[in-house]
């Protein structure tokens, strides 16, 4: 790890001003829009989490600046890390291959799917002290994504619309996996299981290299 505070500072100041610039782009912005409805998708709301981490460490950083290391909230980082990294390969295994015709390479998009999660991620590895993880917080990371899927839920059901089908129906919930009028609840259950299982994967491995890998320097 990384215990120089003034490399952590810039970093983090970096890493936030990115991170909120990503999002209102997404938001649209900068373009003189508002695409409100993008809050309600997991990847907008994972990277206001990750905003939320980054001004926390930044704050922290600078009120210690004379401590002996930039290791602040290793616990919260580490579930802020596998939730916002799940919208990093869920985007780009599960969703990109199925938009055709969708603007991959613009700035908002690899901002919010790609760079600030890779960003949550190095500054986990970079300024986190190894051993300060505890083996319930491999469980803590699913907190999240269930009230986000509880959410959409009963925003769908209660007649929340994100976009009209090609067959015109309105679609109601906000990823295919759990979009309970196409695929049906069982299989909506069944996606969602699975994802509850790579986030249990991806915590529990992150948990074990912590313990047993990384090395204070």
């Amino acid at each position: 790890m990384i215990k120089n505070t003034k490399i952590a500072l810039v970093y983090r100041i970096a890493s936030l001003l990115f991170a909120v610039a990503g999002i209102l782009s997404l938001l649209g912005v900068f373009d003189g829009q508002w695409h409100g409805i993008t809050l309600f998708f997991y990847t907008a709301q994972s990277n206001i989490l990750a905003i939320a981490l980054f001004a926390m460490l930044t704050v922290k950083t600078i009120l210690g600046m004379r401590g002996r290391d930039a290791c602040h909230f290793p616990r919260f980082s580490m579930v802020v890390v596998i939730d916002i990294l799940v919208t990093f390969f869920v985007y780009w295994i599960l969703l990109a291959p199925t938009l055709e015709g969708y603007e991959q390479w613009t700035f908002f998009n690899l901002s919010v799917h790609a760079i600030t999660p890779l960003l949550c991620l190095f500054d986990y590895i970079l300024f986190s002290r190894p051993r300060h993880l505890k083996y319930r917080d491999v469980y803590a990371v699913i907190i999240y994504p269930v009230f986000y899927v509880i959410f959409a839920t009963v925003a769908g059901f209660a007649g929340q619309v994100y976009y009209t089908g090609a067959d015109g129906a309105p679609v109601r919930f906000p990823y295919f996996f759990f979009d309970y009028d196409r695929i049906g609840v069982p299989m909506a259950m069944v996606y969602l299981g699975a994802l509850v299982v790579i986030f249990l994967l991806m915590s529990h491995g992150f948990y074990l290299v912590d313990a047993k890998v990384r090395r204070v320097r």
